[in-house]
């Protein structure tokens, strides 16, 4: 069977790999970054999430997506309401310290770049979970722009830390089969 190199369109090579349009994606990743890094920073000075009442809110929250679990369509499906009820609930301290300061370390290495597509994975799964538990607010528009910041991460943190940090880890890939280490 032969093989055939199917080319990218030239939006998505402009939007997904070329320099010119890391402006573009500056400007998404530092929304993105500073809504999570204002949503868990609210969190990380709140005793029901991480001080003395720690998996105080988390509990209530769970509890009110495991109540939406019942009827004809339900907003959080039953097998998502299972792992609630058995994985989240039992362990509310944990999740409660684990989602605040996912928060931040999400919304900090958006806003420096750093990392920029495993930050956005990283933020997209936990706007997928707000989303399976029923809660929409700005979850849809950071998932959407997440998926965006994942499929251009190569150039969307081209003006922050990854600039630097990238061809210092080195890629998986070779550049045009010369042997030499792509550059960022």
């Amino acid at each position: 069977m032969k093989h055939h190199i199917i080319e990218d369109s030239p939006f998505a090579k402009f939007f997904f790999t070329s320099s010119k349009a890391s402006w573009f994606w500056l400007i998404v990743r530092i929304y993105v970054g500073w809504q999570w890094l204002e949503a868990g920073w609210g969190k990380i000075h709140q005793s029901v999430w991480v001080g003395p009442d720690a998996g105080g809110a988390i509990s209530g929250f769970v509890n009110g997506a495991i109540a939406k679990t019942g009827g004809a369509h339900p907003d959080v499906q039953g097998w998502y309401g299972w792992f609630l009820q058995n994985v989240v609930l039992p362990h509310p301290n944990l999740w409660s310290h684990a989602v605040a300061y996912g928060e931040v370390l999400v919304g900090v290495a958006l806003i420096i770049g750093a990392f920029t597509g495993i930050a956005a994975f990283f933020g997209l799964f936990m706007n997928l979970n707000y989303l399976l538990a029923g809660t929409v607010s700005v979850n849809p528009i950071l998932f959407t722009l997440s998926i965006g910041l994942i499929l251009a991460w190569k150039v969307a943190g081209l003006l922050g830390v990854d600039h630097y940090l990238l061809p210092l880890l080195g890629t998986p890939w070779k550049n045009n089969g010369t042997g030499e280490q792509a550059k960022v």
